[in-house]
């Protein structure tokens, strides 16, 4: 272990929103001149992490877990008992973790396996740290800062108590990211980590409208649960002749060319408004409906009521809607540039290293 080290426990996850800002801070503490080994992981074993953080060459233990539903059937009954099950199982194990790896603070970015582990710490007297990207607190990070853990928030005004605004922990190469768009123009379509139907449906039925248009590109990314029905739905509709440049990926690994190069962005309204934010791009905001504490809706309403993007409701959102909207967009250039200019102003660009003194701060005053 070097003189800058400590044992860091870093755990949240289950989608990009969460996994992808606790990874900016694991690369900023390393940079720092923390050993790498020193840095551990715990996720979800349903959620993207299970992937991205060894790809990103850290360790990491996945627990038991998923979501409630909310719904009055058999099916959600025996779905929220087995929930039950595995929330019991996921809190044993991370006692154990906690208890194995004694770290010097645990780290919580929300999700499924954020909860458990931030409370088996505070049960052995382990300072922890908490950070929520949206504008409305998730359920894991606001039991977390009952039982002491120090909250850092992204949006101003979030409502928990005592945090302090740090902005969201950006991927170094999206901090970097300079905005060159080409031409002709490209329209960014992009679901989250898993997907949209809405989204992708939408942007479907935009290929017939938009088919025999040369002006224009469309780089899709479906996700992988709908990347399937995306490509069979896409193969019937395209015609010879057809003019539309329309890239339809599974999944983006180069999410910074993207930034770069596309005009405008259709996303949900999750933890990568932050990354729009940093990197200056106009969007449109599709708020994920039924979303905890309807989250999505309130970062969405931040960024269109100053300016930098559209909001439309998921229930409002269909191919004609889509062509509506972005075709306002594509057809005002001064716009689009004042809206990219609105997003940068909201970002703030040294949020990974406000959240990692943060975290060094909170570790080294239990020593």
């Amino acid at each position: 272990m070097s003189s800058q080290s400590f044992p860091v426990l870093i755990t949240g996850g289950g989608t990009g929103g969460h996994v992808y800002p606790a990874l900016a801070l694991a690369d900023e503490l390393v940079a720092r001149g923390h050993d790498r080994a020193d840095i551990h992981f715990v996720g979800a074993a349903r959620g993207i992490e299970r992937d991205a953080v060894p790809a990103a060459g850290y360790t990491i233990d996945l627990l038991p877990g998923r979501g409630m539903l909310r719904e009055r059937s058999w099916r959600s009954l025996r779905q929220n008992v087995g929930t039950a099950l595995d929330t019991v199982r996921a809190f044993a194990e991370a006692m154990r973790i906690v208890r194995a790896r004694r770290p010097a603070v645990v780290v919580g970015f929300g999700g499924y396996a954020s909860l458990p582990c931030v409370a088996a710490a505070r049960l052995r007297r382990v300072p922890a740290v908490v950070h929520e990207s949206d504008a409305h607190p998730g359920l894991a990070n606001r039991i977390a800062v009952r039982l002491g853990a120090r909250p850092a928030v992204s949006l101003p005004g979030t409502p928990l108590a005592g945090a302090v605004v740090t902005g969201n922990p950006i991927r170094p190469e999206i901090a970097r990211v300079r905005r060159t768009p080409v031409a002709p123009p490209t329209v960014a379509v992009v679901g989250g980590s898993l997907g949209s139907r809405t989204i992708n449906g939408a942007a479907l039925e935009l290929y017939d409208r938009w088919r025999g248009r040369g002006d224009v590109v469309i780089h899709h990314v479906s996700g992988a649960r709908d990347y399937d029905w995306c490509s069979v739905h896409l193969a019937a509709r395209r015609r010879p002749g057809d003019g539309l440049v329309y890239r339809l990926v599974r999944y983006e690994d180069a999410m910074d060319t993207v930034y770069a190069e596309a005009t405008v962005m259709v996303t949900r309204a999750g933890g990568m408004t932050a990354e729009l934010a940093a990197v200056g791009m106009p969007s449109v905001l599709v708020p994920l409906p039924g979303a905890p504490g309807d989250h999505q809706t309130a970062n969405a309403v931040y960024f269109a009521q100053a300016g930098a993007a559209v909001m439309v409701p998921d229930a409002e959102l269909d191919g004609a809607r889509l062509a509506e909207v972005l075709d306002g967009l594509l057809g005002d250039p001064g716009r689009l540039a004042t809206m990219g200019d609105t997003a940068r102003g909201l970002a703030h660009l040294d949020a990974t290293a406000r959240f990692a003194d943060l975290v060094t701060e909170v570790a080294r005053g239990r020593r």
